[in-house]
């Protein structure tokens, strides 16, 4: 079984526009398929590093001397390029997705598929599980983690739920979860689980803060006329994401200079979100809820009105 397949390869390749002679990051290594295309790209003298917190990816780690492998989270960025000699780079390509590997390897306890705990730690040295999380946070916490990253309709009647039963005993595998959840299940049940996990993997990683740091230092570290290419699959990255793009913070909060002109710390040269074809959608279900959005530091400023 391959170890992931990545999304939307050789759009997000082409788009960062790659220069033999360039440095690159690939934030988001994984099974190192995006890695692989870059580093075809590259001449003798290019370089690229790959960012990935989950030990297991190192052994997908290609044998060039122009690779570096960081065993570390994105959120790092700046710190490990600094650390390796690096001050700009021509290109960060990040695909936001969990991989193929974590969600079918059982014991990672990513998925509701199969019986085991409930881990879903990327970073397996992290110190908070998912069965932590069920069994430490308030039910508002649990309320507000379900509705924001799950988009789950009732997020309170499951936050109460697990409130009471982990009382009655602690939710500690996947299948101790789905005896709480399967109860609350409304609509399509593939769907609604998937939602519930997908908030409770979010939570356990701090995803979006990770995401937020991600932006921010990209935007330091790239070379004039570089670019971003970030895959996203939720809507609430997606728009901390086009935030980002057109604002320069992730809320999307306007900044305006004395004269009311708008800036705009990006041009996005491909304009809208690139999304799979129905062909890769097909042939890789994960990709279905997949956008590709591109930005570029321009060599000057860019302000609007």
């Amino acid at each position: 079984m391959a170890y992931h397949l990545p999304v939307l390869a050789t759009q997000s390749v082409d788009a960062l526009a790659i220069e033999p002679d360039g440095v690159y990051v690939d934030a988001t290594f994984g099974g190192g398929g995006h890695s692989r295309l870059i580093l075809e790209r590259l001449g003798p003298r290019g370089r690229l590093l790959g960012f990935d917190q989950d030990e297991d990816a190192l052994a997908n780690a290609p044998d060039d001397e122009r690779f570096t492998f960081v065993h570390h989270n994105f959120r790092f960025l700046k710190r490990f390029l600094r650390l390796h000699g690096i001050r700009e780079v021509g290109g960060i390509l990040a695909d936001l997705g969990v991989s193929s590997h974590q969600l079918d390897v059982a014991e990672r306890g990513f998925s509701y598929r199969f019986e085991a705990k409930l881990d879903m730690r990327m970073n397996r040295q992290g110190e908070k599980s998912a069965a932590d999380v069920l069994n430490t946070y308030e039910p508002e916490a649990l309320q507000e983690m379900f509705s924001r990253y799950g988009e789950v309709r009732n997020a309170r009647s499951l936050a109460q739920r697990i409130f009471a039963e982990r009382h009655r005993r602690p939710i500690l595998t996947a299948a101790d979860f789905l005896a709480v959840v399967e109860p609350l299940v409304r609509g399509h049940r593939a769907r609604y689980l998937s939602q519930v996990f997908q908030a409770l993997r979010i939570e356990v990683n701090d995803e979006m803060g990770a995401l937020k740091g991600l932006l921010e230092q990209s935007l330091e570290m790239l070379r004039p006329g570089g670019r971003l290419a970030i895959i996203s699959y939720h809507s609430v990255e997606d728009r901390m994401v086009k935030n980002f793009f057109k604002t320069g913070n992730v809320e999307g909060k306007v900044e305006q200079d004395d004269f009311g002109h708008i800036h705009r710390p990006f041009k996005t040269p491909l304009g809208k979100a690139i999304r799979p074809s129905e062909e890769e959608a097909s042939r890789n279900p994960r990709a279905r809820s997949a956008k590709l959005r591109v930005a570029e530091k321009p060599t000057t400023s860019v302000v609007g009105i």
